[in-house]
């Protein structure tokens, strides 16, 4: 039997494909898109197999006879086929990762997904029969199927109707024989929308996240390459379905941060499903109450179709939407007692309320007690961050810190300090003020088994719980009938998170949460207390005004150089000891600088263009990251910025060959990063 030799990727960090002996193949089928068990060094590993030849390749290092055979081979069928293969070594070349660990996060593997962190809301369970569509929603079927462009987005606050225009626009291309990719983000994925969209269409729906086992994915993904299901519902990897005859992809909730993921590769399901739509020249159809300001951008610019939905179909008005300026107020705790009072009415009427707080909000910001000022970097406009130990306040960017004044430098008094608060402590502040109230607790500590958080939603929705209680998670897209108040109890935790999309996400979150409200009832209330009622994002998304908000925020991002008017590539150092992750931060940052100067005096003939891309370019730090120390390990930022994300990746790619990382360092590449944590 003639040899054959097998190109094996695996999942690790080198990016190079490795060389092995087919086992017993008395067929001799051709083994490109099957996994294989191996040995590696002396560690059993799963290899993807993604090329195949007669004769040993001419660059292998290693002699013929020191080249080991495959265990044996893992599937029946082939799992994967070139054009996987092809978007593999795109991502990894996209997003500065191994053709292997690309493969691993496509395939239905034993990882679960863990995101950047996301809130969304899926607007509203789809009808199990297709409905008549307003004319409004008609038209935009008709608009995105005629088309010639390729990227569309549908946009329409929350219960204009946006998953019945998703769902009519599947059927059609199912009925031309094509198949759909349907994205929602990971928590979207809840039975009540799986159910719905099973119901409406059948066995054709294949079902992807991450509570299914690595076998149940496995047989999804073989019903999707058979052919028996052609629409696949699913989280970001989804993205990566080998949907023959594929003729759209959907990205419900395009603004959420979980399409992004949160390890390598480092990819977004946006970015991956715009390269897929490019090269099968078919349509991407994008939508959300709120869109990204990057989408946004695009919209205003003409580079996606934009189809707008204008009513409400349940009836139901948008709520009352109120702010409570906390400044100046002396209250003990969290709640106010316009937010107390309200409270008490809503629990006199036998209604529910939701109280909701975005956690992740950094503690320790200063602030003027009297007149609400705040201290932001000169160089990065971002808040800085209180350390207690060196006593400083510190920019996470570019690492500029100033000792923390004594009065306020805006309006001279004294009374000034650090604010903010977690769920716990306001779910006992909750207890004592409504002894009587039945409370449930939402957030990521208070759900520990998988069905819990359904079960207590499940809950709220009967009527069991007065008060429900969370984090992002509570505002997910669920519409509780008998729901009367909503209630942030504070606005700005997220404005103080040293992230330029810091405005963007209070924006959104204060838009989606205040469309829960009154979905069913003209009676909803929405109380949002904020220190910052002037601020931009806080003050648009009170009074409903989406337009002027996205026109400001692109203005600031415009004239800070941030994307979409800039791209971004971080890198992470993170290492055991702050020393190890300083000085691989500074070792690297003298490299990028050779790197840059390299290109920017670069002579070859098409070098014009990098040259001037590299004009614009900068390197921002090394700095410590806001979350200076994750899981014992100490972290270090770099942040590549230019106009050209090919220069970025260049200048990556080119340290990366280059630079021996020194001993315990870790070192993430982060390409159009979506959180600077």
């Amino acid at each position: 039997m003639p040899k054959r030799f097998l190109q094996v990727v695996l999942n690790i960090p080198l990016n190079q494909s490795f060389t092995y002996l087919d086992c017993e193949n008395p067929d001799e089928k051709s083994r490109v898109g099957f996994r294989a068990d191996l040995k590696f060094g002396n560690r059993r590993m799963t290899g993807f197999i993604i090329n195949e030849s007669d004769a040993l390749p001419s660059d292998c290092p290693v002699e013929e006879s020191k080249i080991r055979s495959i265990l044996r081979v893992l599937d029946e069928e082939p799992l994967f086929d070139t054009e996987i293969i092809e978007l593999a070594r795109w991502v990894s070349h996209y997003y500065l990762c191994s053709v292997g660990e690309a493969i691993s996060a496509m395939l239905p593997g034993g990882k679960r997904e863990s995101d950047a962190g996301g809130f969304s809301f899926l607007e509203e369970t789809p009808d199990t029969k297709a409905r008549a569509l307003s004319e409004e929603q008609a038209k935009a079927v008709e608009g995105i199927l005629s088309a010639d462009s390729s990227l569309h987005y549908l946009y329409g606050a929350t219960g204009t109707g946006k998953t019945e225009v998703f769902m009519q626009v599947c059927e059609r291309l199912l009925a031309q024989g094509k198949g759909v990719i349907y994205l929602v983000p990971e928590i979207g994925l809840t039975p009540q929308v799986t159910q719905a969209v099973v119901s409406r269409f059948g066995n054709t729906v294949a079902v992807l996240h991450s509570g299914l086992t690595p076998s149940q994915k496995l047989s999804e993904w073989r019903r999707i390459l058979n052919r028996e299901a052609r629409i696949v519902i699913g989280a970001r990897s989804a993205v990566f379905a080998p949907v023959p005859d594929l003729g759209m992809i959907i990205i419900d909730e395009e603004h959420d941060g979980s399409y992004k993921s949160g390890n390598t590769p480092r990819y977004h399901a946006r970015q991956v499903a715009m390269y897929r739509s490019v090269r099968k020249k078919i349509p991407l159809l994008m939508g959300s109450a709120t869109p990204s300001v990057e989408a946004w951008n695009m919209m205003k610019t003409g580079g996606i179709q934009k189809h707008t939905l204008t009513k409400r179909l349940a009836g139901g008005a948008m709520p009352q939407i109120k702010c409570v300026n906390l400044t100046g107020l002396s209250i003990e705790g969290a709640i106010s007692p316009v937010l107390q009072k309200e409270i008490e009415s809503t629990l006199a009427q036998k209604r529910q309320t939701i109280l909701f707080l975005n956690r992740r909000g950094f503690t320790h910001f200063f602030r003027c007690n009297s007149c609400g000022f705040e201290l932001k970097c000169k160089n990065c406009s971002v808040s800085l961050t209180f350390h207690k130990a060196e006593k400083r306040l510190r920019c996470h960017y570019c690492g500029y810190s100033v000792s923390p004044p004594q009065s306020c430098p805006e309006c001279g008094s004294l009374d000034v300090g650090y604010s903010g608060f977690g769920t716990e402590f306001i779910e006992n502040e909750v207890k004592a003020k409504f002894p009587n109230a039945r409370i449930v607790r939402v957030d990521t500590d208070s759900v520990s088994h998988k069905g819990e958080l359904s079960e207590k939603i499940d809950a709220f929705k009967k009527g069991e719980f007065d008060i429900m209680l969370g984090t992002q998670m509570v505002a997910k897209g669920l519409n509780f009938p008998n729901l009367k108040l909503v209630g942030v109890i504070l606005a700005d935790t997220g404005l103080h998170m040293p992230d330029f999309r810091a405005a963007e996400r209070t924006f959104s979150l204060i838009t989606q949460v205040a469309g829960r409200a009154g979905r069913f009832f003209p009676d909803g209330k929405v109380l949002v207390q904020t220190y910052c009622p002037d601020s931009a994002p806080i003050a648009y998304a009170v009074a409903g005004k989406t337009e002027e908000f996205y026109e400001s925020e692109i203005q600031t991002r415009e004239m800070l150089n941030f994307p979409p008017f800039a791209r971004i590539l971080r890198m992470v150092f993170r290492a055991p000891s702050e020393s190890q992750a300083v000085s691989g931060a500074n070792g690297a940052a003298s490299i990028l600088y050779q790197i840059l100067r390299g290109v920017q005096s670069s002579s070859q003939a098409n070098a014009s263009k990098m040259q001037d891309a590299a004009r614009h370019t900068e390197i921002l730090g090394p700095a410590e990251c806001p979350l200076s120390k994750i899981a014992a390990n100490y972290r270090q930022q770099i942040i590549l910025r230019g106009p050209s994300i090919s220069l970025l990746q260049y200048m990556a790619h080119t340290f990366a060959e280059n630079y021996k990382a020194p001993g315990e360092v870790y070192i993430e590449y982060d390409v159009d990063p979506v959180s600077l944590l």
